[in-house]
């Protein structure tokens, strides 16, 4: 082979070499952009264009803006509202008469008025805590010796006074409402009763006061657990709970009458299995398209739409995709119509349908499916596609919500909990405050006394829900 010919052969290696290189280095230029593009991503989720909570926001947290549009109405309590005002009470615990001793018209030189009667009186009173908030009670049994035994007798005590020194059920039934609906923890709770009732308090008396109400109302848990599947709907949602060092997770069953609250290793099907209810749920069950719940096909399926505003806001907001703008604001709309006009016919249905396919379409063309490893805007496509009636579901029956919301707000206070008390040391105690905590946010929604219930619970006679008589 000629010198020429060696450096031609040289020339066309090294031309190849370079080429080869260059394909590599477009395609690792391609995946970090592609990496790029997602830690951006990532970087603009917060709690309003994703799932993730306010509290992740951090210091830079984004300006509260609701999704909902503006209704010209300006804030606070519209034309018509009750209003929440102080009101006087029918009968005072205590009144003082100031007496009118001499006339103060200005016109008689302060004339004596002693002789005169009383006319009437004006009214004002002041609300406040008495001076010596906790009252003691001694109960004395009187003790005397029987003529014809000789024997010394004492009469009866009443009933639960059994000890030399105790407190009252409806003080042990605020101590339960400190700690389980105020969330205060119980060496804190120690604190505020030395400093409001100047009585030391032990943190074992707080725990025996809990363990007496759980144990008390294992029939109301019984019960609501019978009820929840019977009403015609129903929201799940669940949350991650530390429970001696680790993850366990809270799931709750609500509605607008009654709450649940269970605690499990498990977040998916094995766990909602061993709670008991969601497996006897024949209508509708709201959640966040969680997959586990989709295991369960004899119930009706309605999807979280407040998810899909905040996945659609994102979209719209960092990519600029304009068929989830006019998703979510087709989503907003149909909202609206079936607030003024009801449900639609069949015939109308069909056509929100298809309109709802036609904006999904113009999202397709971006974003093909079945690609591998699909962009969230694509599997948010299949999401929608696939689902269609169950993100539809509150146009198809009034009764559905637009959102979860309720088993999101009836979850959300378990989270403030945990962050205010820290985890639960064991998984007993975690189970003693879903029971409590259930019991009262049902005792809310019915309209209860939640002291007076929370004393009934201390007493062993809970109040027992029911759902209300569905209309014909």
């Amino acid at each position: 082979m000629s010198r020429r010919e060696q450096l031609w052969k040289m020339a066309r290696s090294g031309l190849a070499m370079l080429v080869d290189l260059v394909l590599r280095l477009e395609v690792e230029l391609v995946q970090m952009r592609q990496e790029l593009k997602a830690l951006k991503d990532r970087l603009a989720l917060n709690s309003r264009n994703s799932g993730k909570p306010p509290s992740t926001d951090g210091l830079d947290k984004p300006a509260p803006k609701s999704l909902r549009k503006k209704t010209g109405r300006k804030p606070g309590g519209q034309p018509g509202h009750p209003g929440r005002s102080l009101q006087p009470m029918a009968q005072p615990d205590h009144t003082i008469v100031h007496s009118l001793d001499r006339c103060p018209c200005g016109k008689c030189q302060g004339r004596s008025l002693r002789q005169e009667p009383v006319l009437d009186y004006e009214k004002r009173q002041v609300f406040e805590l008495p001076a010596k908030p906790l009252a003691v009670t001694e109960h004395q049994a009187e003790v005397k010796q029987c003529p014809i035994s000789g024997e010394r007798v004492t009469a009866a005590f009443p009933p639960r006074v059994n000890a030399p020194a105790q407190y009252g059920s409806r003080f042990r039934a605020l101590l339960l409402y400190f700690n389980n609906q105020q969330f205060i923890p119980y060496h804190r709770l120690a604190q505020l009763c030395q400093d409001l009732y100047g009585q030391p308090l032990s943190e074992a008396t707080i725990v025996a006061g809990n363990e007496r109400a759980y144990a008390h109302l294992q029939l109301y848990e019984e019960t609501v657990k019978i009820q929840l599947p019977q009403a015609p709907v129903n929201h799940c949602d669940e949350s991650g709970l530390r429970v001696a060092g680790q993850l366990y997770w809270l799931h709750v069953v609500s509605n607008a009458h009654l709450t649940f609250y269970g605690v499990h290793p498990k977040r998916g099907s094995k766990a909602m299995d061993d709670l008991d209810i969601i497996p006897h749920c024949k209508n509708w069950i709201v959640h966040d398209h969680f997959k586990a719940y989709f295991t369960y096909e004899d119930c009706l399926h309605a999807l979280c739409n407040e998810h899909h505003l905040r996945e659609l806001k994102f979209l719209w907001e960092e990519h600029r995709e304009a068929w989830a703008d006019e998703l979510s604001g087709f989503l907003l709309e149909s909202l609206q119509r079936r607030k003024l006009a009801g449900a639609p016919d069949e015939k109308a249905f069909k056509k929100i349908l298809a309109r709802y396919h036609a904006i999904l379409a113009k999202g397709r063309l971006h974003h093909p499916g079945n690609q591998g490893a699909q962009s969230k805007a694509a599997n948010l496509l299949d999401r929608l596609e696939d689902y269609d009636l169950s993100v539809l579901a509150f146009l198809c029956d009034p009764e559905v919500p637009f959102t979860n919301n309720q088993g999101e707000r009836d979850i959300r206070m378990e989270k403030v909990r945990q962050k205010i008390s820290g985890c639960f040391r064991t998984f007993h105690g975690a189970e003693v405050f879903a029971r409590i905590r259930g019991y009262i946010s049902t005792c809310r929604k019915q309209g209860r006394n939640l002291l007076e219930e929370l004393e009934n619970a201390i007493l062993g006679n809970p109040f027992i829900p029911s759902l209300p008589n569905r209309a014909p």
